[in-house]
């Protein structure tokens, strides 16, 4: 067994400016990000009936927005490159139809999957603009022709304020055509973490597979 703490993949720029692996974040308890539920945007969008057929959540972390879409009755894929997150999805998982797996979000292709819905819940602004164009490509890889998908990031109305700020411009220089993807809309929300006492400001998009 290895002791690189990347494995076989390459740090993203975030691991490189912290110094350590994603997985670090949660060796003391809950990530700084994670609140103890599902985002109240996530909530929101299964009530909407957003989520149909496969669903795959992107960065899924210790679970908390892929058990709330999978107790609507959806089947999904979590994935994350924290093995100890996972762990704690698994444990909170029992009877849902539901799967946690470690995965390179940078490589998606090698799930050897498709699905029907995505969402991505604090990923995509982790990542630097070179990241997030690999990354739209790697998520269209594994999204059926017209699936949708839901990214819901940190915003740039206040900067100073979020660790990671997007622009709207940063999601359409990603989500472009030659990607395989029709940003369809871009709305605020409000993203809770265990740093936001009233949730930091954000975006939540909707974008369409071609």
């Amino acid at each position: 067994m290895s002791d690189d703490p990347y494995g076989a993949r390459q740090p993203t720029s975030h691991e490189r400016r912290a110094g350590r692996p994603w997985d670090a974040s949660y060796a003391d308890g809950p990530a700084p990000w994670e609140f103890g539920g599902p985002q109240p945007a996530v909530v929101q969008l299964v009530a909407e009936g957003a989520f149909s057929g496969s669903v795959l959540d992107a960065g899924c972390g210790s679970g908390d927005n892929a058990l709330i879409i999978a107790w609507s009755g959806e089947p999904v894929l979590g994935f994350d490159v924290a093995e100890t997150a996972l762990a704690r999805a698994r444990e909170k998982a029992v009877g849902l139809e539901v799967e946690f797996v470690a995965a390179d979000a940078l490589e998606l292709g090698e799930l050897g999957r498709s699905f029907d819905t995505i969402l991505d819940s604090g990923l995509f602004h982790t990542f630097d603009a070179d990241e997030r164009a690999r990354y739209a490509v790697s998520l269209a890889s594994v999204a059926k022709p017209g699936a949708t998908l839901y990214v819901l990031c940190f915003s740039d109305a206040d900067p100073q304020d979020v660790p990671h700020p997007i622009t709207q411009i940063d999601l359409q220089t990603a989500f472009t055509a030659d990607a395989g993807w029709t940003l369809v809309s871009v709305e605020p929300r409000k993203i809770w973490t265990r740093m936001h006492e009233n949730g930091a400001p954000g975006w939540l998009a909707t974008v369409r597979r071609n």
